[in-house]
C-alpha cells in the first residue's frame, strides 16, 4: 500500500536537503552539531541524487522495453492480417 500524496506534493532533490540549515542554538544551550548535520545532509543528498539517477534509467528502459513490446505486437498483427 502507497502512501497518499497530494499531487502538488514534490519530492525533495538534492540541492534542496544540501541547502537546508538548521537553526544555530546559543552557547550554553543544547543542541545538535552543526558539522554532524551538514554532514549528514550531504549523505542524504548523494543517496538521493543515487536513487534518481536509478530511477531515471528506469524509466529510460522501461520506455525502451514497451516501445519494443509495441513494434513486436504491430508485426505479429501485420503479420496474421497477411495470412488471411
Amino acid at each position: 500500500m502507497s502512501t497518499y500524496r497530494s499531487t502538488a506534493y514534490s519530492g525533495l532533490l538534492p540541492w534542496q536537503v544540501r541547502g537546508h540549515r538548521f537553526r544555530r542554538v546559543w552557547r550554553g544551550r543544547r543542541g545538535l552539531a552543526p558539522d554532524e548535520v551538514y554532514a549528514f545532509l550531504d549523505r542524504v543528498a548523494a543517496e538521493l541524487a543515487t536513487v534518481q539517477q536509478a530511477l531515471a534509467e528506469s524509466h529510460r528502459e522501461t520506455a525502451r522495453v514497451k516501445a519494443a513490446l509495441r513494434d513486436w505486437q504491430s508485426a505479429r498483427a501485420r503479420a496474421r492480417d497477411d495470412d488471411r
